[in-house]
C-alpha cells in the first residue's frame, strides 16, 4: 500500500509540472483527496507558517518592483557589465546572482538576459558562455538570499525543531549558504570561459551571418537600461528594501534584540518567522507611503504573480507529502533511518530529484526536509546539502532557462537534439556539486 500511495504522489507531481506551479498545487489536491478518501490516511498539516512568511516577502518585493527599485538595481548591474565587456562571462553570473540575492527570486533577472547577449555579441564572445551560467547563477542564489522562499522555508522547518539540539538561526544558515553558493557559481563561470567554439570558428553561426536578414536580426538590436531616468522615489525604495533585509539579518544574529514571551513555562524569543513577516510588511508599507507607489499595480507585477504561484505550489505539494509521511513515519523510519544516518548524502540526492519533479526549491524543501528530520538526519546536514534543492536545470523546462534561450539571438544557447544535452546542464551540475561540497566542508569545520 505504501508503494501504491507513493506512486500516486509521483504521478501527481509529474502531471502537475506539465501545467506549471499553479498546476502543481492544484493537482496535488487530487493526490491529497485520493490519500484521504481512497486510502484512508489522516490529512497532514499544510505549512501555514512558511506560506505566510513567503506572502510577506513577496508583498515587499512586489512593492519594490512597482516603485521602480528593481530597475535601479538592473541599471547599476548593466553599467558594471558594459564597463568591463571583456569579462562578461565572469561578471554576468555574479550580477544575476546578486540581483536574486537581493530580491529573493530569480524571476527578476529576465531583463538582464538580452543585455548580456548584446554585450557578448558586440565583444565577439560566444553568448552561450555568459548566458547559460548567468541563468544557473540566478537560481543558485536563491539558497543564499535572506528573503528567498527557499531560505524562509528552511528557517521555518528548522525553527520547528528548536527543541531538538542546536537552534539554527538565519544568520548561521546564510554563513554557510552564501559562500558555498558563490563558490559554486565561481567554478561554473571559470569552466564556462572556454566552453563551445569561438564565434569565428563556429561554422553554424557563420552560416547564419551569410543571410542578411539573419545578420541584421543577430546584430541589429541593442537592449539597454542605460538611458533611462528613474524618479528619486525609485532610489528611495531600493534603500528601504535593503534596510528591511539588514534588520532581518540583525535580529536573526542577535536574538536578545527580539522580545521574549513565556511559552510552556520558558522564556522564548520571538520566532524568526514572525520577525521576517513583520519586517517585510513594514518595509513594504514604508515604500508604499514614501515612494508614491500605485497600490493597485502591485498585484500586476511579475514578482507578485511568480510569488503567488510559489505559495500555491508549496501549499499543495507540502500538504500532500506531509499526509503521506506522517501516516507512514514509523515504517519509513525502520526502513530508511539507518541508511540516511550513515549516508546523509542520500538525502541530497532525494532533494535534488524532487526539486526537478516540482520545479521549485522551496516546494522540494518543504516536501523532503521535514521527512529527513523525522528519519533522524542531523539538522546541520540539511544546511550542508541545501544547494541540492536546485535540480530543475536537468531538463530545460524552467522559465528562466527558456527565456535565456529566447533572448540569445545568436542561437548558441540552446536545447540539444537529445534534450538532456542543453546549455545549462554542465554549468548546473558543476555549480550545484561544488556548492554542496563547499557547504558540507563549512558545516563540518565550523559547526
Amino acid at each position: 500500500m505504501i508503494t501504491i500511495e507513493f506512486v500516486v504522489i509521483l504521478l501527481c507531481l509529474l502531471t502537475g509540472t506539465r501545467f506549471g506551479g499553479m498546476g502543481l498545487g492544484l493537482i496535488s489536491g487530487i493526490g491529497l483527496f485520493i490519500l484521504c478518501f481512497v486510502f484512508g490516511l489522516q490529512p497532514g498539516k499544510p505549512p501555514v507558517d512558511v506560506m505566510l512568511t513567503i506572502l510577506a516577502v513577496i508583498g515587499c518585493a512586489a512593492t519594490l518592483q512597482t516603485a521602480g527599485g528593481l530597475n535601479v538595481m538592473m541599471q547599476f548591474a548593466e553599467r558594471l557589465l558594459r564597463k568591463h565587456p571583456q569579462h562578461i562571462t565572469l561578471l554576468a553570473p555574479f550580477t544575476t546572482w546578486m540581483l536574486t540575492f537581493l530580491c529573493g527570486t530569480g524571476h527578476v533577472v529576465y531583463t538582464m538576459f538580452p543585455i548580456i547577449a548584446d554585450i557578448a555579441l558586440k565583444k565577439g564572445i560566444r553568448p552561450e558562455r555568459p548566458m547559460a551560467v548567468a541563468s544557473v547563477a540566478s537560481q543558485m542564489a536563491i539558497t543564499a538570499s535572506p528573503v528567498s522562499v527557499a531560505v524562509v522555508s528552511l528557517v521555518s522547518i528548522l525553527a520547528a525543531q528548536h527543541g531538538l539540539g542546536h537552534a539554527w538561526g538565519i544568520l548561521e544558515i546564510l554563513a554557510v549558504s552564501v559562500p558555498a553558493s558563490l563558490f559554486g557559481v565561481a567554478i561554473a563561470a571559470l569552466w564556462s570561459l572556454r566552453r563551445g567554439k569561438d564565434l569565428a570558428d563556429d561554422m553554424e553561426f557563420q552560416e547564419k551571418l551569410k543571410e542578411p536578414k539573419q545578420r541584421e536580426f543577430i546584430y541589429g538590436g541593442t537592449e539597454t537600461l542605460m538611458n533611462q531616468r528613474f524618479p528619486k522615489q525609485a532610489y528611495w525604495s531600493t534603500w528601504i528594501f535593503f534596510a528591511g533585509i539588514a534588520l532581518v539579518v540583525l535580529l536573526g544574529a542577535f536574538p536578545e534584540l527580539r522580545p521574549a514571551f513565556e511559552v510552556k513555562g520558558k522564556m522564548t524569543a520571538l520566532s524568526m518567522n514572525l520577525v521576517i513577516q513583520m519586517m517585510m510588511l513594514i518595509a513594504g508599507a514604508v515604500m508604499l507611503m514614501a515612494c508614491k507607489v500605485n497600490a493597485s499595480a502591485i498585484s500586476n507585477g511579475a514578482v507578485f504573480k511568480a510569488g503567488m504561484v510559489a505559495i500555491f505550489s508549496v501549499f499543495g505539494v507540502a500538504w500532500m507529502s506531509d499526509t503521506f509521511f506522517q501516516a507512514h513515519l514509523e515504517e519509513l523510519k525502520l526502513a530508511l533511518e539507518g541508511v540516511v544516518k550513515s549516508h546523509p548524502w542520500t538525502y541530497a540526492i532525494v532533494l535534488f530529484l524532487v526539486s526537478k519533479l516540482v520545479n521549485s526549491q522551496a516546494a522540494a524543501l518543504t516536501a523532503v526536509a521535514p521527512m529527513g528530520l523525522m528519519l533522524g538526519i542531523d539538522p546541520k546536514m540539511l544546511i550542508a546539502f541545501f544547494p541540492a534543492s536546485y535540480g530543475y536545470f536537468v531538463l530545460p523546462t524552467y522559465p528562466s532557462d527558456l527565456a535565456c534561450i529566447g533572448f540569445d539571438r545568436s542561437g548558441t544557447t540552446r536545447i540539444g537534439k537529445f534534450i538532456i544535452n542543453h546549455s545549462f546542464i554542465l554549468p548546473g551540475l558543476i555549480g550545484v556539486s561544488c556548492a554542496c561540497a563547499a557547504s558540507y566542508l563549512l558545516v563540518q569545520t565550523f559547526f
